[in-house]
């Protein structure tokens, strides 16, 4: 039996639609019911309507876009002919992609460090290490090394002294927090998947915004949970909460994992009423948000006064988990995170640490107990911002020179760009470009059933020289892409 993870109301449809069937740009000829279902397949290609969607009736629809019953039966029966919607008697239609359009296997691992330097890396979002600022960190904590040596090296929690040093950062940043609320885990991968093994078993909803965090996704999809995605806003304006409040409604997933601070990939940030807002739908529908906290210290807005955390609309933690992490403010070969909520909630993360790997390595977490304690965590914090401020502008400005028809909003934090890529399609572009020496992950690893594949994550984690040569490759291969290079038509009508 065919279920649906979502329902798309009929006024819905017509706003996502642009407020009535679209408009066929340069073709007035065309049948209403194809521009009907073309614009359908769009949002779902798009992701801004998810697959297994529940669509309204087609008396409902053909009332909201003000055209004839006739119009929208013909255009669901183009959908179901094309493989995009699936229908029964008395259960109604949903959203479908045809075979062709499978979900991409995980997320685009970086390449190994003895790898060919001729090959340019932007499969991932991390930087360097910050140096000295690392080993200094390493050199202080020996002499506590020395003292935690005489124990027996397990603390399933975290060691004490960095649970304080992380709760007194909350508390500082307007957040009161006890070492009693703070897990340490084996990086921010290792928080989501105790989060995930703690509430979500096989075949739960979990809500996740839409595009996502890749690895999270992969992490979703191999433990069978089922995702329900969420569109995000226009632009880079945060979350569309109208969606956010039906979904949760609707679906009632057992949690939902978001991020708020400058999204990955598409660099959002969420304002201030939008994060109460999301709260207190969350808390009402009974689901638990899982907060991904890990650009928050990558603001790069000059001047401006930071948002406050998603948390701190929910102190106690009943509602919100955090989860953080040192891999993007300081260096991911750390392998230090954390999750923060509710005291018993971190009681039973840790009692079912006990059959997974026990605790995170001790040195790191002296380590990083020492940079949050003295003056090395804010140094380092400094350093990032100017270093990355200066690879966004090289990244946008290399793009605007050789890519000037891709579209794309410059993010005001975090560590990358999300860009439409100028009709082509992301997942044929990203294998011309390696050939090409530039390794990029296509838009569809950041969706759910093929969505996005008009779409490339870009970081900014590279120098001015080399993210200009990594967009000249780009371009190279965006060239031979549009010229014929192996390319087809598919029903999108992205050049694939």
């Amino acid at each position: 039996m065919t279920t649906w993870t979502s329902t798309v109301g009929a006024a819905e449809l017509r706003r996502l639609l642009g407020g009535g069937t679209p408009a066929a740009p340069g073709d007035r000829r065309r049948p209403a019911y194809r521009v009907l279902a073309d614009g359908l397949r769009y949002l779902v290609l798009e992701g801004r309507i998810p697959v297994a969607a529940r669509l309204p009736a087609e008396r409902e629809l053909a009332a909201a876009l003000a055209v004839s019953r006739t119009t929208v039966a013909a255009a669901f029966e183009a959908l179901r002919a094309d493989g995009f919607l699936e229908s029964r008697r008395g259960a109604g239609s949903w959203t479908a992609v045809p075979e062709g359009h499978a979900p991409p296997s995980g997320g685009l691992d970086p390449l190994p460090p003895d790898t060919d330097a001729s090959v340019i890396d932007l499969g991932y979002a991390a930087l360097p290490a910050p140096e000295p600022l690392l080993s200094r960190a390493f050199e202080d904590a020996l002499p506590d090394l020395r003292t935690t040596t005489a124990t027996h090296g397990d603390f399933p929690a975290g060691l004490p002294a960095l649970r304080r040093a992380l709760a007194e950062r909350y508390s500082a940043a307007g957040v009161p927090t006890m070492p009693e609320q703070i897990m340490v885990t084996t990086g921010a991968m290792g928080g989501v998947a105790a989060v995930r093994r703690l509430l979500a078993g096989r075949g739960e909803r979990v809500a996740v915004e839409h595009p996502s965090y890749a690895n999270v996704l992969q992490l979703m999809r191999d433990t069978g949970t089922r995702l329900v995605p969420v569109a995000m806003g226009e632009g880079l304006s945060g979350w569309d909460l109208p969606a956010w409040r039906r979904v949760l409604r609707d679906a009632a997933p057992r949690f939902a994992y978001v991020a708020a601070d400058f999204h990955n990939p598409t660099g959002a940030l969420a304002q201030e009423d939008q994060r109460r807002e999301l709260v207190a739908a969350a808390r009402a529908a009974g689901t638990l948000l899982v907060v991904d906290d890990t650009m928050r210290d990558l603001d790069l807005r000059p001047g401006a006064d930071p948002i406050r955390p998603v948390c701190a609309f929910d102190p106690g933690g009943s509602t919100v988990l955090t989860i953080g992490s040192a891999s993007k403010t300081f260096w991911a070969g750390l392998r230090i995170g954390w999750v923060r909520a509710a005291p018993d909630t971190v009681r039973s993360l840790v009692a079912a640490r006990a059959y997974v790997d026990l605790g995170s390595p001790v040195f790191e977490q002296l380590a990083v107990a020492r940079l949050m304690n003295g003056d090395g965590w804010d140094a380092a914090v400094t350093l990032r911002r100017g270093q990355v401020t200066a690879n966004r502008d090289a990244l946008v400005a290399a793009l605007r020179a050789r890519l000037p028809d891709w579209e794309f909003a410059v993010p005001a934090g975090g560590l990358t760009l999300w860009a439409r890529a100028g009709g082509l399609s992301s997942s044929r572009l990203a294998d011309l470009a390696e050939r090409r020496g530039v390794r990029v992950p296509a838009g569809t690893r950041f969706g759910l059933d093929g969505a996005f594949e008009g779409y490339l994550r870009l970081p900014f984690t590279l120098p001015g020289p080399l993210a200009a040569e990594a967009v000249a490759r780009l371009a190279d291969a965006a060239a031979l892409l549009r010229g014929g290079a192996g390319a087809s038509q598919v029903p999108g009508g992205w050049v694939v």
